[in-house]
């Protein structure tokens, strides 16, 4: 069946509210950790994936930071506004626009939407930084700030909050900068944490690479989109969100190295998506199509007919068209739909946490595990997992790994 026929519906369960971890642990690695493997399941905890990952893996790691993208303002009136920024309105590079100084304008999730007029300005300051936002649109809002000298990314560490998921029922805390973020994180973009990588912790990564587990890392910077429920009874009604994503050629040519080196495993929902999409832009570019950017549409998998090349020869399509244009990196993007019916081409494991019902994430989870993917999850509730970002975490291998 193709995904667009899928039911929701039939990828659901119950999660109680009580299981939803609204705080991190003390440790980031002392998280619960369920092995699934050829149909067994293990209980373990996060520190002893050392013992799990063979010596000769490959993590794929998704390096985005996670900025303090919620502003909340207060009208004249006393009205209280919140706005979530999401992307440039020129759809620019979300990295190079946090650099804008002076000002810059971004499409915007904002909260009480009808209480802010277009054209109303509403002003934010503390400490000699005053930020004024102009509502210019639906969900376009246009900033300035002084000092001019400082980015825009300066004025949401000083000015904006940590903007955690909907889910975790309280404020943001001080605490929330730091463990909202991996210890690796460096690239600035991301509205949402990559969750499956904050369980790792710099001690762990040292002894992961003592023991012959290499790294790559690559950039996708995850959107408010990642919440978002499917409300259509069938995908087919769902729109996937478009999110930014960038490798390195070095990164690239690790992965393609890694062929009889050892598994390839996936950290994260995120990394997962970013190493196929890679995959289907090396397929656009064998077929001819030579666009000058990265973008994977969402059903793009699905709609193809004929023979597929295999990952590295789609992967060293990828390398040798960014040596023809002389390009250290590759930026691009993709709205990328994973779901039961897709063969993953790139990564035998995937590390990640537990995800919400009738979510996207959780089709990901469904297509790599299988119909087993609910007995890993009854599992997991009947033994006591913390759920969704600051909760417990799964290593997963794929059926033929």
């Amino acid at each position: 069946m193709h995904p667009r026929g899928l039911s929701i519906a039939d990828f659901t369960y119950a999660l109680p509210e009580e299981r939803i971890a609204q705080e991190p642990l003390a440790d980031r690695d002392a998280s619960k950790l369920l092995v699934w493997r050829n149909g067994r399941i293990t209980d373990r905890v996060f520190s002893e994936i050392t013992d799990e990952l063979p010596a000769g893996s490959l993590l794929v790691l998704n390096d985005t930071r996670v900025v303090n993208a919620r502003l909340v303002f207060h009208r004249s009136t006393g009205g209280r506004i919140e706005g979530l920024c999401l992307s440039p309105v020129d759809d620019a590079p979300v990295e190079p626009a946090f650099d804008a100084r002076g000002g810059c304008a971004w499409h915007c999730f904002i909260g009480n939407a009808k209480r802010w007029r277009e054209g109303e300005e509403l002003l934010l300051q503390a400490d000699g930084l005053v930020l004024r936002a102009v509502r210019t649109g639906i969900e376009q809002v246009r900033f300035a700030w002084e000092p001019q000298a400082l980015s825009f990314s300066q004025v949401l560490d000083a000015l904006g909050h940590v903007p955690l998921p909907p889910y975790m029922k309280r404020a943001d805390a001080p605490a929330d900068k730091e463990r909202y973020n991996t210890v690796f994180a460096e690239h600035q973009g991301s509205v949402a944490a990559p969750t499956a990588s904050l369980h790792f912790t710099s001690v762990l990564l040292d002894k992961l690479a003592g023991k012959n587990v290499k790294q790559a890392r690559l950039t996708l910077h995850v959107g408010a989109g990642t919440f978002l429920p499917v409300k259509s009874e069938r995908m087919e009604g769902h729109a996937m969100h478009h999110e930014q994503v960038r490798i390195t050629r070095d990164a690239l040519s690790a992965i393609v190295g890694q062929t009889g080196m050892g598994p390839i495993v996936a950290v994260g929902t995120t990394a997962m998506r970013t190493l196929e999409s890679l995959y289907w832009h090396g397929v656009r570019l064998m077929h001819g199509d030579r666009a000058a950017t990265m973008d994977v549409q969402q059903w793009e998998p699905y709609d193809r007919s004929g023979a597929e090349p295999s990952a590295i020869e789609a992967l060293q399509a990828v390398i040798s068209d960014m040596d023809a244009r002389g390009e250290s990196q590759l930026i691009g993007r993709t709205q990328l739909l994973i779901a039961p019916g897709y063969r993953f081409r790139i990564a035998e494991g995937l590390i990640t946490n537990f995800h919400q019902p009738q979510s996207t994430l959780l089709l990901l989870v469904a297509a790599f595990a299988g119909p087993d993917w609910r007995r890993i999850y009854d599992h997991a509730l009947a033994k006591g997992y913390r759920f969704l970002s600051y909760g417990d975490g799964s290593l997963l291998w794929r059926g033929d790994a």
